[in-house]
């Protein structure tokens, strides 16, 4: 079904990324409308409210009776059983990386997700330069290709997100690892499956992919470390060529912006979004594979 006139989308979740990057994305594209607004604590909503616009309400289900889409902000665990309802309910997704804290919370959102538009946000592909470096890198790598991405963070040592509860017990591996396998799978064809991993105190993860063209690709990661700004840099070599990016984080909020353009033209009718829920399982099956590999 197409919708016609601005997306109604309400908001779940009041921590930092909320405030950051979904509320003002959501709020200031053309193709949007914040909506409705809701919280484990009504007045962060109240106040979020204020800022942003859109209506606090004090509840999921009033939320869910009052939009079109749910954008999610909050912690994998919570996110997975209110996507499922919210996709039951026929309301389409926005879903945060990890899709949920396992791999059955991940497949739950996926099965219930069928019929309705869904996006993961996945901002790093939203990148320009990031962009730029995938299409660089040519298609149908071999056994002669190589990758490797390296993103070293000390974010779980101060800052904004270094209370994040969920963040602090599982580490990089939850939070970036997605990001990290989805370039990797992006750069050098759909990864088959996990080589080797390492997990070393307190949060630095080592692993090693198998792509389905034949080429192989590492990763090096981290939230503890004491680097600021975060070290991230992509490689690839071999036959593929020599292609290297490293700098800086993505700009989050304005490549929020380009997943809504993208959103908003799916649930009107047009191409569906690559970057879906089902993208999310299939990550989250690589990182589970990873955790396991490790011990």
């Amino acid at each position: 079904m197409t919708h016609v006139g601005a997306l109604r989308v309400g908001l779940v979740g009041g921590g930092p990324w909320a405030r950051r990057v979904h509320g003002p994305a959501v709020a200031a594209h053309p193709g949007t409308e914040l909506t409705a607004l809701w919280t484990r604590r009504p007045e962060v909503a109240d106040e979020m409210s204020g800022v942003l616009g859109g209506r606090a309400v004090g509840s999921f289900e009033e939320l869910l009776d009052a939009v079109d889409a749910v954008a999610f902000a909050v912690p994998p665990q919570v996110q997975a059983g209110l996507a499922v309802r919210a996709a039951r309910a026929g309301r389409h997704l926005i879903c945060e990386k990890p899709l949920a804290a396992d791999l059955d919370g991940a497949r739950a959102v996926a099965r219930a997700a069928v019929g309705v538009t869904t996006a993961l946000v996945l901002t790093l592909r939203y990148d320009p330069e990031i962009s730029a470096w995938l299409s660089g890198v040519p298609g149908g790598a071999g056994p002669d290709s190589v990758g490797a991405v390296r993103w070293l963070s000390g974010s779980l040592l101060g800052g904004p997100y270094a209370a994040s509860t969920w963040r602090a017990e599982r580490g990089a591996l939850l939070d970036l690892g997605p990001h990290v396998v989805d370039l990797l799978d992006a750069a050098l064809g759909p990864v088959t499956g996990v080589d080797w991993a390492h997990h070393d105190e307190p949060d630095l993860w080592r692993f090693a992919l198998r792509h389905a063209g034949g080429a192989h690709s590492t990763a090096t990661i981290s939230l503890r470390l004491p680097v600021d700004p975060s070290e991230i840099e992509l490689t690839a070599f071999g036959g593929v060529g020599r292609h290297r990016l490293s700098g800086r984080a993505a700009d989050a909020p304005a490549c929020y912006a380009r997943l809504l353009d993208g959103f908003v033209d799916a649930v009107r009718g047009g191409p569906p979004v690559a970057l879906d829920v089902a993208r999310g399982l299939r990550l989250q099956e690589i990182v589970d594979e990873v955790g396991r590999a490790a011990g």
